[in-house]
């Protein structure tokens, strides 16, 4: 009797026909090294910061940095638009909200303040005012961002002033988008001094009396 020859099972012949992942699995996490980054750029500026720097903190070497994130320029934009989506979520609920007016910029100073003095190695204050906008002389892309984050904390104050004077808080004559300037320039001058150290008490006074002087008529 002639016997049948027996054939492998399927599964085992697809298991080893079965392709072999290539190269290592990223051995980092995006977000976590993104920020690493960003603390870095935020704390030493563009020129400042090697790509040794940026290797070390965020544990990558040189290609795989590149790979990620591209270039040193790129990867300090893409820190620059992490940085203003974390400080635009940190805030959003403040400006929508609908605090007595007083109350709404307190609030929002107060947040920015825990922003600009956070810092291991002491306040690091503003990515936009410390190390963006120098950078902004010379680079049309950071330029435009820059300039666009500054309309868009001006549309957002100008918005709250807006409705508090609809609301009686402050005066008819009140001009919503000069008291939205005056409240920008307060935010960049306390992110200027809180990375020079000025106490944190002490920026608290120039916060009152700005905001005296924006509401303290009403």
């Amino acid at each position: 009797m002639v016997q049948k020859t027996v054939k492998p099972a399927a599964s085992t012949k697809s298991e080893a026909a079965a392709p072999k992942r290539r190269g290592r699995p990223r051995a980092y996490q995006p977000e976590i090294a993104l920020g690493r980054a960003l603390d870095l750029f935020r704390k030493d500026g563009f020129a400042a910061t090697s790509l040794d720097d940026l290797s070390a903190a965020t544990g990558m070497n040189r290609p795989s940095l590149y790979g990620a994130f591209g270039d040193k320029r790129e990867l300090y934009i893409k820190s620059y638009q992490r940085y203003r989506a974390d400080a635009r979520a940190a805030m959003i609920d403040i400006f929508r909200g609908e605090l007595p007016i007083r109350k709404r910029l307190e609030r929002i100073f107060a947040v920015a303040l825990d922003i600009y003095l956070s810092g291991d190695a002491g306040p690091r204050g503003c990515f936009t005012v410390m190390t963006a906008a120098s950078e902004a002389v010379a680079d049309p892309e950071i330029r435009a961002m820059v300039l666009e984050g500054f309309s868009e904390l001006d549309k957002s104050f100008a918005a709250c002033f807006s409705l508090a004077r609809e609301k009686g808080e402050l005066p008819p004559t009140a001009d919503a988008q000069v008291l939205a300037q005056i409240a920008s320039a307060t935010i960049h001058t306390i992110a200027i001094r809180a990375r020079a150290r000025t106490p944190r008490k002490q920026l608290e006074v120039i916060v009152k009396g700005a905001i005296d002087v924006m509401v303290g008529a009403a």
